[in-house]
């Protein structure tokens, strides 16, 4: 019975491999931060990771999930309104609500399900859902999961969003839902002016603040924060995967009923189990840590501005971005595969982007900095990205 679909998996492999667009696991042997070891014996600097912060292997958060594993156990064993919610679990939401300055908060075991949990619970047939056309999959899949209508505007074009939110102004509820920083450009969204037709238009707002909370904004508190618009959000989607931890776990904060509706039908939530005791734990002293001090959210934004500089001075093609993200553009697929192992020789860990990831042609290496970075961190990747530049012909 499996006969033909194997001789076609195996034909459509061998196509990805000879292309050189193959993708294989490095295998990490250390504790994710700044220098790691890889199962090479390698010991590299890490520019990859989503641990904007540095805290994946903070000694606090570590301290806090031992703590919880000994005081509530190491799993659940079940979903939250069975017997799956912990006083963790809602110090946990109660910390995030703070954080961004909303109503109410609902966990989730990533936050690919709560973007894929947060539409279905709310929306109908009779309404529509106004998309950012580099939202990311997660966002997608859950929009698929909605029987809503769907439309999609040219990434950060206010003039498209203002055309689609025209067009749908017939449906009873509208809902704008972008991105607030667009994982694989750095770019962030416009939320002041995505508000601001929100109002003209009667239409909701939700931001996916997964590569921006911790990030962008004064004191790292996401796009909402960066434009002045906090409290004005409906719905905001994140992760404790990235600058809060890097474990794993999401949320959904923002409107009160929205959240209650979420916690009554969203179906991520309902049948998945709860975020671990010690994962919970970790996650509320990370919110700790960031409301005692400003301090890895500056040395963040410092860490990008040195770096971005560095490497457009060498000559390196970079996108405009105002987060931790950093796009060196090399066009060509097979080149961004080259040019990574050749990094990696030197002893700096990046993957190289290619379509469907990115658009065809758009190939990259998506450089992503961390409070965990020091200075000299820093100087060794430029100078080895200029060397394997120089050596492949992206620089002169």
């Amino acid at each position: 019975m499996y006969g033909k679909i194997k001789d076609y998996l195996r034909t459509e492999l061998e196509s990805i491999e000879n292309a050189g667009l193959y993708k294989r696991e490095r295998i990490i042997t250390s504790p994710q931060q700044a220098v790691i070891k890889v199962s090479t014996g390698q010991e590299v600097l890490n520019f990859c990771a989503n641990n904007y912060l540095g805290l994946s292997n903070n000694p606090r958060v570590i301290r806090a999930a031992k703590d919880a594993m000994d005081s509530h156990g190491f799993g659940m064993s079940s979903v939250r309104f069975i017997c799956g919610t912990q006083d963790l679990h809602k110090e946990l939401e109660k910390q995030i609500s703070d954080y961004f300055g909303t109503e109410d908060t609902i966990l989730y075991a990533a936050a690919f399900d709560a973007n894929g949990g947060v539409f279905e619970p709310i929306l109908t047939s009779e309404d529509a859902i106004i998309s950012d056309t580099l939202n990311h999959a997660s966002i997608i899949d859950g929009v698929r999961l909605c029987k809503a209508h769907r439309f999609r505007y040219e990434s950060a074009d206010m003039e498209d969003l203002e055309d689609q939110l025209k067009v749908s102004q017939t449906h009873r509820f509208r809902i704008i839902v972008t991105d607030g920083v667009f994982s694989m450009d750095g770019n962030v969204a416009p939320l002041d002016k995505i508000c601001e037709l929100a109002e003209k238009y009667d239409a909701m707002v939700m931001v996916d603040e997964c590569h921006s909370a911790g990030v962008v904004g004064d004191t790292g508190k996401g796009v909402s924060e960066l434009y002045n618009q906090r409290g004005k959000v409906d719905i905001i989607t994140g992760t404790l995967g990235k600058a809060f931890g890097g474990a794993i776990g999401g949320f959904t904060t923002g409107k009160k009923e929205i959240i209650e509706m979420l916690r009554q039908r969203s179906r991520p939530y309902l049948f998945s189990n709860s975020i671990p005791p010690a994962v919970a734990a970790a996650g509320i002293e990370v919110f700790k840590i960031l409301a005692e001090s400003n301090d890895l959210h500056d040395k963040l934004v410092e860490n990008t501005k040195y770096f971005k500089q560095k490497m457009l001075d060498e000559g390196f093609d970079i996108k405009p971005s105002q987060s931790a993200i950093l796009a060196v553009m090399l066009y060509d697929a097979k080149l961004s595969q080259e040019f990574a192992a050749k990094l990696l020789e030197e002893g700096i860990y990046v993957i190289g982007f290619y379509y469907p990831v990115v658009p065809k042609e758009k190939a990259r290496i998506r450089v992503q900095i961390s409070a965990g970075h020091e200075k000299e961190h820093l100087d060794k990747a430029v100078e080895a990205f200029t060397k394997v530049g120089k050596e492949l012909g992206v620089l002169k």
